[in-house]
């Protein structure tokens, strides 16, 4: 899944992107977004090396993209708004500094996606009204689906985000090619000025997480050494924001979860959606072990490093024969049973 940066233009959105990248931003490719990996940081992967003491570690990692920053104007957004719809989940970056309305722009910007969704549907819909006139082989087809984007179009007109409306089916169906703007879970970074400490109120909706980070200063840190990181934040007593819980947040916005891979040869982590079996779990490590798939002995990371091996997660019985319909808990151990 990609995680896009969205916001308009200047609101700090390439910061973000180089504080979690550790990739500076490029204004050659700015136009058509930018995109890098960040890892996925969980403290239970170094635990779990600590045991096997593995050849080879591998983390897991988020592709995260930069976006084009939207015109306030307008000019030039539908280009824009057509990248953003690649993304899974989006992270809305405003700026709360140098008189910028943090809520203001989250008003706005929500605004905007809906408005640009609204416009898809309203135009397919209106194709759907004059086709359904004429008689069809698939005439009932498009009836059963105008319906469910007419229900569609009644939310986005209520301006309530497609994310939070509980979506039939033939809703889903109707909508699934269009990859609306609101139909994207979304979390909210509030850039704040580097000698701000305040902490974020509620901004688009209260199921909507809000992270507020001085991104400029935290940028600055970043690329300091760790001595003259601890100096500088003692002569100005402030702290650094953990990037790790930022990535961390994204990660649960987003639907995901991890799960390990863990012996002698390597310890990995990967990224599976919320929901997802043990079935999807072995086509992400590899499309054989799905394809052969007998299996999964699961533990949990926690049981193996309280107990310290796995002979012990044996002998206490916590080791688990799960069926490819398993649903993948986070933090859970694999190894895929399979023959081919």
């Amino acid at each position: 899944m990609k995680i896009g940066l969205v916001g308009y233009q200047g609101s700090g959105k390439s910061t973000l992107f180089e504080w979690l990248t550790g990739e500076a931003a490029d204004p050659a490719v700015a136009h058509q977004g930018q995109a890098a990996m960040a890892p996925v940081p969980d403290p239970r992967i170094e635990q779990l090396i600590a045991i096997f003491h593995p050849k080879k570690v591998t983390r897991a990692a988020m592709e995260i993209v930069d976006t084009p920053g939207l015109s306030r104007t307008h000019e030039g957004n539908a280009a824009r708004l057509a990248i953003i719809r690649e993304a899974g989940c989006l992270v809305l970056v405003v700026a709360a500094y140098a008189g910028g309305d943090a809520a203001a722009d989250v008003a706005s910007f929500e605004e905007d996606l809906t408005l640009a969704d609204m416009e898809i549907v309203s135009g397919r819909i209106e194709r759907l009204r004059e086709s359904v006139k004429k008689p069809r082989p698939n005439r009932d087809q498009e009836i059963a689906e105008l319906t469910a984007l007419e229900a569609v179009l009644a939310a986005l007109e209520a301006g309530q985000p497609l994310v939070d409306v509980e979506m039939s089916e033939d809703q889903r169906r109707a909508t699934r090619s269009f990859r609306l703007l609101t139909e994207k879970p979304k979390l909210v970074v509030i850039n704040l000025a580097d000698d701000d400490g305040s902490s974020p109120g509620k901004l688009g909706g209260d199921d909507v997480p809000v992270v507020a980070v001085p991104l400029g200063l935290q940028l600055e840190l970043s690329r300091m050494s760790a001595e003259e990181r601890e100096a500088f934040e003692a002569d100005l007593g402030i702290e650094s924001c953990d990037r790790d819980a930022v990535v961390d947040a994204i990660l649960r916005r987003s639907g995901q979860l991890l799960y390990f891979t863990a012996g002698e040869k390597e310890v990995r982590s990967w990224m599976l959606r919320e929901g997802g079996t043990a079935l999807e779990a072995a086509d992400n490590i590899h499309s054989d072990l799905a394809r052969g798939f007998i299996r999964a002995e699961t533990m949990h990371a926690e049981d193996l490093i309280r107990l310290g091996s796995e002979r012990e997660v044996k002998a206490q019985n916590l080791l688990r024969q799960e069926p490819k319909d398993y649903v993948v808990k986070s933090g859970d151990v694999l190894m895929i049973r399979f023959s081919v």
